[in-house]
């Protein structure tokens, strides 16, 4: 029978001294290599020495390019499983909404440029337009106050918010909206995060991380057109991802296409251990507790470096589970996410 086991985060004190976040694995990761193979998840423990290449991702909830590349994340999650350490930096990409942006906000060519994400790379959207433009800068914090009161669970706090911002009427800029978006989100005390966010502390280490990811002068994402100045330094766009191993770094900066993450991680350890897909989406949702979006569960059945994800195929077979029981569909903006029953 297959053993059902999540890994536990060590807590640490909340307080300004706290560094960094550095977890291996992210709220929902999935089984190692090992553990795979054997039916099994990995220990309940996280496990540094396991980990042979750190991952950091610079993000922010607002941006729709690193929303829309959560099917390859999830792929690298599954595929590499504890192989991998992940870091999570929060990049800020406006604190509130400018005069302008309010004066020349357009609802309607909002909601067409999100369709065009949508159809491009499937992730869901909502189809009823915001009646304002909002700031990033309180749901950035909301990520970092999850990350200083409970280690890990800032990747939780992320994937809701990011799924709030774009399929509800979700204003990254309010704490009284991202507290209700985070409501009932499991192993997350929205109340207090959402009390945090103009904490001392929180603003501190929110600095501290927008710092890092203004750090991309002279890296391959400049090289690449990857990232901007939009606010005086050189930074990430949002996603980058940065590997390290064996004392070599490399860079996919912003949107890339899972193909050059591979490409990136055979360069960098060509003995990773791949974990193959599935042959259903039982186990992705087994193991991805949280949920999955259809996009996310279509690119992790596909097969290969450079899949070509059957989104069809993907939500009849999800479709089966729900009918048989074994499944649940919550709907979400215009398509669904996805949870074992």
């Amino acid at each position: 029978a297959q053993t059902q086991s999540r890994r536990t985060v060590p807590r640490t004190a909340f307080g300004p001294a706290w560094s960094g976040f550095r977890v291996q694995g992210t709220a929902d990761s999935p089984p190692s290599v090992a553990g795979q193979r054997q039916g099994t998840t990995s220990s309940a423990d996280y496990d540094h020495a396991m980990a042979r290449v750190e991952a950091t991702l610079y993000t922010d909830a607002s941006c729709p390019w690193a929303y829309s590349a959560n099917p390859a994340l999830r792929v690298l999650e599954w595929r590499f499983g504890d192989q991998f350490s992940w870091r999570l930096v929060m990049i800020g990409l406006r604190e509130e909404a400018s005069d302008a942006a309010v004066r020349a906000y357009d609802p309607e060519r909002a909601l067409a440029r999100y369709r065009v994400y949508e159809e491009r790379y499937g992730m869901p959207f909502s189809s009823t337009a915001k009646a304002r433009p909002a700031g990033a800068g309180r749901g950035c914090r909301a990520v970092v106050a999850a990350g200083l009161v409970a280690p890990g669970s800032e990747w939780t706090v992320f994937r809701a918010l990011q799924l709030a911002n774009f399929t509800s009427s979700l204003y990254l800029d309010d704490a009284d909206s991202i507290r209700d978006a985070l409501l009932g989100v499991v192993g997350v005390d929205a109340d207090r995060i959402a009390a945090l966010v103009d904490d001392d502390a929180v603003v501190a280490e929110y600095a501290r991380q927008q710092a890092e990811a203004r750090s991309a002068a002279g890296t391959a994402a400049e090289a690449q057109g990857k990232t901007s100045t939009s606010d005086g330094p050189v930074r990430f766009t949002a996603p980058s991802l940065v590997f390290q191993a064996g004392g070599r770094t490399l860079v996919a900066g912003g949107w890339q296409p899972l193909l050059a993450y591979d490409v990136i991680l055979a360069n960098l350890d060509p003995t990773l251990e791949r974990v193959p897909p599935p042959d259903s989406p039982e186990p992705l949702l087994a193991y991805f507790r949280g949920g999955l979006t259809t996009a996310e569960v279509a690119l992790l059945l596909a097969d290969g470096s450079d899949p070509i994800p059957d989104r069809a195929d993907a939500e009849t077979a999800l479709a089966v589970l729900v009918a048989g029981g074994r499944a649940v569909r919550h709907p979400v903006g215009n398509d669904a996410l996805w949870s074992s029953a």
